[in-house]
């Protein structure tokens, strides 16, 4: 699975710890920055993976902020991105098998250090259903 991952200055540190997990478990990835803690804009970032990820170069991302709500909303600004901003591994399954949400936002002023990587594994390893009335909902979406 090739992931795209990015972050602001809040969530440059916890980006890094996600980084080194998800190497440490054989994912192909592409950090799209920020590379140091000094102030920047989110918006450039969120961008930056969701165009990744919508084109098809990656098959998700992963984006990180202090709360992850302005990566949200500027990730699902992009047609064909999914993005869902959890803050708990049930949302984070329910959002993968119900969504098929292919952008996962963090909050690193919100969660710990081990429930994000835990948020992180939990959505990486669950599969969308594809039932149904999820497939009917998110075509949906894509005519909102």
């Amino acid at each position: 699975m090739r992931i795209a991952i990015g972050a602001d200055h809040g969530g440059f540190d916890y980006k890094n710890k996600i980084l080194a997990h998800l190497k440490d478990k054989g994912y192909e990835i592409k950090d799209f920055g920020t590379y140091s803690s000094d102030s920047c804009d989110y918006p450039v970032f969120a961008k930056a993976v969701a165009e990744a990820v919508a084109g098809g170069e990656f098959d998700r991302g992963i984006l990180i902020c202090g709360t992850g709500i302005g990566m949200s909303i500027a990730a699902n600004k992009v047609k064909g991105i999914r993005a869902a901003l959890c803050s708990d591994t049930f949302s984070a399954h329910a959002t993968r098998e119900h969504n098929d949400s292919n952008v996962l936002c963090l909050g690193a002023r919100v969660i710990g250090d081990q429930l994000a990587l835990d948020i992180v594994d939990m959505w990486l390893k669950t599969d969308f259903s594809a039932g149904e009335r999820h497939i009917r909902r998110i075509k949906m979406l894509e005519d909102v």
